[in-house]
C-alpha cells in the first residue's frame, strides 16, 4: 500500500502532498546543492508532478547547472525554505526537499551524483555513484 505523504516549508505556508512513492532519491554534492541547503550535500526525492498537491505560492530562482540545463528551484517567498526543484532531467516530475517531509519513512539515496565535488568525510553507501552528474564516469566500486 503507498502511503500519502506531506511536505511543507518551515512557516507551513507551502504544502506538498504526495500520493506515490517517490521514483528516485538523489544525494548531490555539487557546489550549488551544498550553497542551497547550507550543507555537504542535497538531497531529493523525485515524484511524478500528477503524483503531487502542491498549495501555497512560492517563488522561483533558475540557475544553470553544471550540464547547462536549467534548474529551477521553488522556495517559500515568507520563509525561505526551498520546498522543491524542477529539472529537465525529470521532465515530468519534480524533486522535493528530503527535509522538508514530515516523518522519517522516505527511502535512503539510491543515487548520488557529482561526487566530484563530494567533501572527503562523508561516506556514501548509494547504490549509483557518478563523479560528475549521472552520464559520466562512474565512481569506482569495491563490490
Amino acid at each position: 500500500m503507498v502511503m500519502e505523504r506531506t511536505a511543507h516549508c518551515d512557516c507551513g505556508q507551502v504544502h506538498i502532498t504526495t500520493t506515490a512513492d517517490p521514483y528516485a532519491v538523489v544525494m548531490c554534492h555539487c557546489r550549488a546543492c551544498q550553497r542551497r541547503t547550507g550543507s555537504p550535500y542535497g538531497v531529493g526525492a523525485y515524484f511524478q508532478s500528477s503524483d503531487c498537491n502542491i498549495q501555497g505560492e512560492t517563488n522561483s530562482y533558475i540557475r544553470t547547472g553544471a550540464s547547462g540545463s536549467d534548474f529551477e528551484n521553488r522556495f517559500c517567498p515568507k520563509c525561505g525554505t526551498t520546498v522543491y526543484w524542477l529539472t529537465p532531467f525529470h521532465s515530468d516530475g519534480l524533486g522535493i526537499a528530503f527535509g522538508v517531509f514530515d516523518g522519517d519513512d522516505l527511502p535512503a539515496p539510491d543515487r548520488s551524483v557529482w561526487e566530484s565535488e563530494r567533501h572527503h568525510w562523508i561516506d556514501v553507501s548509494a547504490r549509483e555513484r557518478w563523479l560528475e552528474g549521472r552520464t559520466g564516469p562512474k565512481v569506482r566500486s569495491t563490490e
